[in-house]
């Protein structure tokens, strides 16, 4: 199987192109810190990674307050904590998977069009686009905030064909999580999987991609 018919590719951003799970869980933890609660490890953060910035703080918000009945917590508080930590590390400890900046710069002499869309505030992007030195890659790039709606639904996906003056059938997604997929699915898009990431502790394989990869440069051979 190939994809050579197609001329616009979007990624996912975390768990598809980056790993930022240590900047994250920083974040998350600082948060917590300010309530004298006990800090949670990347393993406990990783699967409450996904569907946008709010989610994720109130699933760590539910695990340390576990065992904290009488805790009370503002979580407006809670999120705006959270979001001044996490800008003031937002590229501290990330990084690109293995073969992404290859790959990427492959595709790009290819001719293919490339754009990210993600579940991550859109503010958050850029700098870790420009610190990891991939941003010459994208001509666009959409997060949580920047339509009405974010993925699973398909607008994110539809909104990218269309500006960018390609289709749904000469589009593809990839991405390491059920939302990509499913917003993929929704869009009547083709997507590919890629098995390394986060989705929660789940198979990317279950929920019907057009195709799965193990390593991001095996999309050399497909394109």
């Amino acid at each position: 199987m190939n994809f050579t018919n197609k001329e616009l590719i979007i990624f996912d951003f975390d768990g598809t192109l980056i790993n930022s799970i240590p900047d994250l869980t920083s974040a998350i933890n600082n948060m917590l810190s300010h309530y004298n609660l006990s800090p949670l490890t990347i393993e406990q953060v990783t699967p409450f990674i996904g569907n946008g910035a709010k989610p994720l703080v109130k699933r760590a918000l539910e695990a340390a307050l576990e065992n904290q009945s009488t805790v009370v917590i503002d979580f407006d508080e809670a999120f705006e904590i959270y979001l001044s930590a996490y800008k003031k590390i937002t590229c501290k400890d990330t990084f690109l998977y293995p073969g992404v900046k290859e790959t990427l710069k492959y595709l790009d002499k290819k001719g293919y069009k490339m754009a990210i869309c993600t579940n991550k505030p859109f503010a958050f992007i850029e700098p870790i686009l420009s610190t990891l030195e991939i941003k010459q890659f994208f001509k666009i790039w959409i997060g949580e905030d920047s339509l009405t709606e974010k993925k699973p639904n398909a607008l994110p996906l539809v909104h990218l064909a269309k500006e960018l003056n390609s289709t749904i059938e000469k589009s593809i997604m990839i991405g390491d999580s059920k939302n990509d997929i499913l917003a993929a699915q929704n869009a009547k898009m083709e997507s590919i999987g890629v098995s390394y990431g986060y989705n929660y502790n789940e198979n990317i394989a279950d929920y019907n991609p057009t195709l799965v990869v193990d390593i991001f440069s095996e999309l050399k051979t497909l394109f």
